[in-house]
């Protein structure tokens, strides 16, 4: 039949052979092999020529060397994609910043950060927040993706942005050759570089840390120190501690807080030693600079060794302290005072240091009732040990023992007298006497009195330790501290002192284990001890008395003390109610369970913003028995 054209073929072209079985397109392909196209074999050839004549087999593509114009500067700009917001109102305040992939592995929770503004202030920040965002619009959270991940073993940052939110701290201007900080007030262009604080003036002037005064330890973000670029490389926190700016916060008092193993020991003696300086000095009301004495109770018996070198400490260490102006070594000029108390005897085979005995005369009693009410008094019965010391006093005198009260209180006539005349009922009378028995191994012992011997207990630029470790008997314990630190008070607050020394001196007044002291109970004891030394604490600035205060229980501390504590140091702590009570901010708080030992954040309004801190990594003195 004849084709569409009109021919007997078909227009099927190649496939006009085609055969079903196969062997047709294998002989055409083989045919095709054996003999190409004429064309095509010369143009393989020509081609084959030019590769040979003109260039090498191995010759790769042509490359050029492309050096980026200028350079990097800072960790990432801030982006304006979620708004730019600087507000009185912190919650709605927006501060964002892109960190570069290369810089994303330098930056913490915490760290501090500086952008520059077109006219030469800077924004002073911290980062609060790191969060990565998708960069594209894609689901990473798929069995591919995974796999991938798992198998690769790394990942591709560049898909990724990091973001880090910021927190505005303070704006940073120049006042002459001052560099001076305010609040922030004004909003950073979007695009702005920040940069790691990497300057001590920069981040000192930003957090508010003064450049002189006693030291603490230095600056840290996450447990690591903050690094500059100057020599030494860490910053340095100090106390204010002159009068050029309000009052040494030495005399607003001090707070440290930390558990068991948390170095708050070693820390209070690296700190107790800088108030032992040479250079230590506070003016007193007659015109002349007098250098503190220190009076530390002492619980543990570990204050002592302030007397003697630390052998641990190496050379390289003692010239790095030298070079950031920081005391070290032992204090010659330390006393153990020790309270001879009953049968107890005190071993000091793990200090050097003077030991000097003492006993507490019941004489004190007449000025401070409450040292023999323990805690069993109520009201009505107080009232009645402060009538019987009254008379007891006006008819034996000042230089009356206890043994004699005791004997005074024995007399059946006194007891008849008393409930007839309405003054003390008999069964008041009955429970007063009970409860002030107890006391013959405190008062009056085979020792000197402690107040024939003030010119020894206060010694300016001195340290006086006072030992209870030897004390088995708790409640004598108490007594004893109770009644040395009231005389150094009642002298500082009297305007018509007896001991002029202590007036005189200024007095750094250290209580460890203070929960024990200054608790806040209902007992008559208690509430006389917490009305005076809160009264001590409000006149400190005026006295030159200040409360130094260490404690594993800062919730036992009463309120009335607490709140006139400016200075609040806290270590490691991990019960929740210690960690509330020292009323740090949120951001700091929930660090202090996770601190290793010598880790420390430092609350202190009137001296800087709330910092963290790493500690010295050794001790000044000597710590620790062998």
């Amino acid at each position: 039949m004849p084709g569409p054209h009109g021919t007997g073929m078909t227009d099927l072209g190649d496939f006009e052979n085609f055969d079903p079985d196969g062997d047709g397109d294998a002989e055409a392909a083989s045919d095709a092999e054996a003999v190409p196209d004429a064309d095509a074999a010369a143009s393989e050839a020509s081609r084959k020529e030019e590769e040979t004549t003109d260039s090498p087999a191995d010759e790769a593509f042509e490359t050029a060397e492309v050096t980026p114009v200028g350079r990097d500067v800072g960790i990432g700009t801030l982006s304006a994609r979620e708004g730019l917001v600087v507000s009185e109102d912190p919650e709605e305040t927006r501060l964002r910043s892109y960190i570069t992939v290369g810089n994303r592995s330098a930056v913490r929770v915490g760290s501090y950060l500086v952008g520059d503004y077109p006219d030469g202030e800077r924004l002073f920040c911290r980062i609060v927040a790191l969060e990565y965002a998708q960069e594209f619009e894609a689901d990473d959270a798929t069995e591919i993706h995974a796999r991938r991940a798992m198998r690769r073993g790394e990942v591709d940052e560049q898909d990724y942005k990091f973001m880090a939110s910021l927190e505005p701290v303070a704006v940073l201007y120049r006042d002459g050759d001052d560099l001076k900080r305010r609040m922030t007030d004004r909003v950073p262009k979007p695009e702005t570089v920040v940069r790691q604080a990497t300057d001590a003036g920069e981040i000192k002037t930003g957090l508010k840390i003064p450049d002189d005064g006693v030291f603490l330890g230095h600056l840290a973000v996450g447990g690591e120190k903050v690094r500059t670029a100057a020599e030494p490389p860490t910053i340095d926190y100090r106390l204010k501690d002159d009068y050029g700016s309000g009052d040494p916060l030495v005399f607003r008092h001090t707070l440290v807080a930390g558990g068991t193993g948390s170095g708050k020991t070693h820390a209070t003696k690296n700190v107790l030693r800088q108030y032992l300086a040479e250079e230590r000095d506070y003016p007193v009301e007659d015109g002349r600079t007098v250098r503190p004495a220190v009076v530390q109770f002492d619980p543990q018996d570990e204050y002592a060794q302030m007397h003697d070198d630390n052998p641990l400490l190496e050379p390289e260490f003692a010239r790095r302290c030298e070079a950031e102006g920081v005391a070290y070594g032992g204090h010659d000029d330390t006393v153990a005072f020790v309270p001879k108390v009953g049968s107890a005897t005190y071993a000091a085979d793990h200090h050097r240091a003077e030991q000097v005995e003492f006993t507490v005369p019941f004489s004190m009693v007449r000025e401070n009732m409450w040292l023999v009410a323990g805690g069993g008094l109520n009201d009505n019965q107080y009232a009645g040990l402060r009538e019987l010391l009254h008379r007891f006093f006006r008819s034996h005198g000042d230089e009356a023992t206890y043994q004699q009260f005791q004997t005074y209180l024995d007399d059946p006539g006194l007891r008849e007298e008393l409930d007839e005349d309405g003054v003390v009922h008999e069964a008041t009378f009955d429970a007063i006497k009970r409860r002030v028995r107890g006391f013959g191994n405190v008062f009056d012992r085979d020792a000197r009195p402690i107040t024939e011997q003030v010119s020894r207990l206060v010694r300016p630029g001195g340290l006086t330790v006072v030992p209870t470790y030897h004390i088995n008997d708790s409640r004598a314990a108490t007594t004893v501290v109770l009644a040395v630190a009231s005389l150094l008070v009642d002298q500082k607050l009297s305007n018509d002192p007896t001991y002029d020394r202590i007036k005189e001196t200024p007095v750094v007044l250290g209580m460890d284990e203070a929960h024990n002291f200054l608790t806040d109970a209902d007992s008559v004891q208690a509430r006389q001890v917490i009305g005076k030394f809160s009264e001590a604490a409000k006149q400190g600035r005026k006295e030159r008395l200040g409360l130094f205060l260490v404690t594993q229980d800062p919730q036992d501390i009463a309120d009335p003390i607490f709140k006139q504590v400016n200075t609040t140091v806290v270590l490691n702590l991990g019960d929740e109610d210690a960690i509330k009570a020292v009323n740090i901010p949120s951001n700091l708080e929930g660090k202090v369970p996770y601190m290793e030992k010598g880790q420390m954040v430092v609350y202190s309004p009137d001296n800087s913003d709330p910092v963290e801190l790493v500690g010295l990594s050794r001790c000044l003195t000597r710590h620790g028995r062998d």
